[in-house]
């Protein structure tokens, strides 16, 4: 009896212990980024911590379901308020004579506000989130996650010394744990004030890959892979035509395939429509592909593992080409995009600034040097993903630690 009785207290010790995280701030995994962070996120926890279960409240539900590891996909997309309903007009009123939009972000992020009561944990999992300004619905979120007495964690982030305002600097000090995904940003924080900060590595290098067949055209050991992104393009107009440019040097220079590739795949903000321009440039030349506008992150890092060299201005296809020890030229276009670089290489390695882009010399001179070091380059990265690796999962631990 006394057996069954201690069976019986273990039984209800593990029940007693069911870790309920619940990720927020994605906006959807047509941005195969995004899904890359959530994808990893779920799997790294899952691998470290019995008995949790991952939940995501996500602004396109719908783009996620196929993720595997994930218990639950949530709705956390943000509602209307409509004209003339008593939210409408509490709302009008708050903003008009206090100028406070609190009550409104409330009533807007209702989706996600309302899945935080049955959680643990909860993952503000953006990454760069807080690089593009004030964020006040963000704000409000991590707010009423404290007043509901909730661990709250900044998964992974990336923030700039111009992305830190007297705003984000106090909603940063209401998170129990920010992991900054790179040492530019782990040491800005902590250079703020703020103890609550732990250095980590982007949960994407611990990604899977899936191989799909070569398309036509794939040289095997023999193709460069090139992403640009609308982003850069808005940002440095100028920055196309040297991109034209670099794909006529690497014509002209080598005899390397070049694939096109997205990693973004949303409308306003698809990589694919700007290299679709440079496919229909090129492809009479037999050496210039497009992949297909439908892959999802695992299957899209299932080709960059494959390829000799990369060139990326979005981060995630940079870091699916990194984690495969690929030589990787980077059109970066913020914090995140130099720290990881520094982690890994110990300096800012061929990674380009946005004014930089421009300058097509520059982006050839770069290119070159990344061929003429593809062997030193290969070594480093060997060396490197190991530990930047098991800093990603050291993120886990930290987490871990906060609940425990």
């Amino acid at each position: 009896m006394l057996r069954q009785h201690t069976a019986d207290i273990e039984t209800d010790r593990k029940v007693e212990y069911i870790m309920n995280i619940l990720m927020f701030a994605h906006g959807g995994s047509q941005n195969r980024g995004c899904e890359a962070i959530v994808r990893s996120t779920a799997t790294i926890i899952k691998n470290k911590i019995d008995n949790s279960k991952v939940y995501l409240a996500s602004a396109k539900p719908e783009s996620d379901k196929f993720i595997e590891k994930i218990d639950e996909v949530l709705d956390g997309s943000t509602r209307t308020i409509k004209k003339y309903s008593i939210e409408w007009i509490i709302s009008l009123l708050k903003v008009k004579f206090s100028g406070d939009e609190t009550y409104a972000i409330i009533k807007y992020e209702e989706n996600t506000i309302k899945h935080m009561k049955n959680m643990d944990v909860l993952l503000s999992v953006g990454g760069d989130n807080y690089c593009y300004g004030d964020q006040p619905a963000l704000y409000v979120i991590d707010k009423k996650a404290k007043e509901q007495g909730k661990k709250l964690v900044l998964w992974g982030c990336s923030i700039g010394e111009e992305d830190i305002s007297e705003n984000t600097l106090k909603d940063l000090k209401l998170f129990d744990l920010i992991l900054a995904r790179e040492t530019l940003t782990y040491n800005l924080l902590k250079s703020k004030g703020l103890t609550n900060v732990e250095l980590c590595a982007d949960p994407a290098f611990t990604m899977e890959k899936e191989v799909l067949e070569l398309p036509h055209g794939w040289q095997e050991g023999n193709t460069v892979g090139l992403n640009f992104s609308p982003l850069v393009l808005i940002r440095n107009p100028k920055s196309e035509q040297s991109v034209r440019e670099l794909i006529l040097h690497i014509l002209d220079a080598t005899d390397m395939t070049v694939a096109l590739t997205p990693h973004v795949i949303i409308d306003g903000n698809n990589d694919y429509e700007v290299l679709q321009k440079f496919y229909e440039e090129f492809k009479e030349t037999g050496r210039v592909i497009l992949l297909p506008n439908n892959l999802n992150a695992i299957q899209y890092k299932g080709y960059i593992a494959r390829m000799r060299f990369f060139i990326g201005a979005r981060t995630h296809a940079t870091i699916a080409a990194y984690s495969n020890s690929i030589p990787t030229m980077v059109l970066g276009y913020s914090v995140k995009s130099k720290g990881i670089a520094k982690d890994l290489f110990g300096e800012e390695k061929l990674v380009l600034n946005i004014n930089e882009i421009s300058n097509s010399k520059l982006l050839k001179a770069y290119f070159n040097e990344m061929v003429n070091e593809e062997y030193q380059i290969i070594n480093k990265l060997n060396e490197s993903i190991p530990r930047i690796k098991e800093m990603s999962y050291k993120a886990v631990d930290h987490l871990k630690k906060l609940v425990k």
